[in-house]
């Protein structure tokens, strides 16, 4: 995955590098490993950080195919909207520097 806007701003730690793949493509559900993959992060690492991703309902387990659980962003949770708001807000930032 090409750097994002979102990560360029707020860095690569592998936290970051799993939000911005869910907010890029929010409207999908995953499973972890495709997560992990996507987002260029070990899924050991996602590991240690998952649960709070889930406890504080930033993510939302949506479907069950097979023996993987499927997960997306909750996009009716208050702070994912706002981060989604942040990251469009950056992309129109940069485009406007890239038009001046």
């Amino acid at each position: 995955m090409t750097e994002s806007i979102f990560a360029e701003v707020f860095g690569k730690s592998p936290l970051i590098k799993v939000l911005d793949f869910l907010i890029t493509y929010q409207l999908f559900d995953y499973p972890l490993t495709e997560i992990a993959k996507k987002s260029g992060v070990s899924y050991s690492t996602m590991q240690t950080f998952w649960d709070r991703l889930e406890k504080n309902n930033i993510v939302i387990k949506t479907r069950r195919v097979g023996k993987s659980d499927l997960f997306k962003l909750n996009t009716k949770n208050p702070a994912v909207k706002q981060l989604i708001k942040l990251d469009w807000n950056l992309i129109k930032g940069a485009e406007k520097e890239i038009t001046v």
